[in-house]
């Protein structure tokens, strides 16, 4: 059968209508643990590349892409485990604990990704940018290490790990978090001749009628909102205690 080879020039190529997703135990099984052994990979899709030699928009690559990567750790210090993860403008800067790779069958634990973030300038007073970074490495290294003495052909391991680098998408829950904050706020405002109400598109609205509805516990904070106009379409608000808001129809 023929290997299938998917890196050109370091980057991958894959054929239109094709992506590549693997999942966190699929990339420490299939590939980590296989080139680390030197065994044959399923595919060569995941270029080498010393990823902290350059700059993470400088990486081989479609930028606007999820990336992966092979590449060896660098010790910080000779006679320490600590990484080197400095770049030529800024700094990999490792943020929240590791998490563990778990087998979907046996639970067993066979590697850890943690989770570092790329700053522009020198420690300790760069700059956060929204590059991401997930390192995943094996767990332990004693099964390889076992099975390399068993086979003297073998040359030394090399620290691998696969790196798997993006760019951040800004706005998705912050934005909801906002429009929320913005509703819960203009909805059911007090304006200087009364309450003044605004629709979900933030517009005010005149049009209403205000029909108090009598509580059991005698609170007089719940109000029913109904237009003139008539509509089985129901909307509630989780910022106030509404019932339903009805409208025309659309035609």
């Amino acid at each position: 059968m023929e290997k299938l080879n998917f890196v050109r020039d370091g980057v991958m190529k894959l054929p239109p209508g094709f992506r590549f997703h693997p999942t966190d135990e699929e990339l420490v099984v299939q590939y980590l643990r296989r080139k680390v052994l030197s065994c044959p990979l399923p595919a060569s899709i995941i270029p080498e590349v010393d990823v902290c030699k350059s700059d993470p928009w400088d990486l081989p690559g479609d930028s606007g892409q999820e990336r992966y990567f092979f590449s060896t750790r660098e010790a910080k210090y000779p006679n320490g485990n600590r990484s080197n993860r400095a770049t030529g403008n800024g700094y990999w800067k490792a943020t929240g604990i590791d998490k563990q790779i778990v087998t979907s069958r046996g639970n067993k634990v066979v590697g850890m990704k943690k989770t570092l973030v790329f700053y522009r300038g020198k420690p300790p007073h760069g700059s956060r940018t929204d590059w991401i970074m997930h390192e995943y490495r094996l767990v332990d290294a004693t099964e390889s290490t076992i099975w390399q003495k068993k086979n003297s052909t073998q040359t030394v391991m090399e620290d691998w790990v696969i790196c798997r680098i993006f760019l951040k998408k800004r706005g998705t829950k912050h934005d909801e978090e906002m429009t929320k904050s913005y509703n819960c706020e203009k909805v059911g405002s007090v304006g200087e001749n009364g309450p003044v109400f605004y629709d979900f598109l933030g517009k005010e609205r005149t049009d209403l009628n205000l029909i108090p509805v009598s509580s059991s516990s005698g609170s007089s904070g719940v109000t029913e909102i109904s237009s003139h106009e008539s509509s089985d379409h129901e909307e509630s608000s989780s910022c106030y205690s509404f019932s339903s808001i009805r409208r025309k129809p659309l035609a």
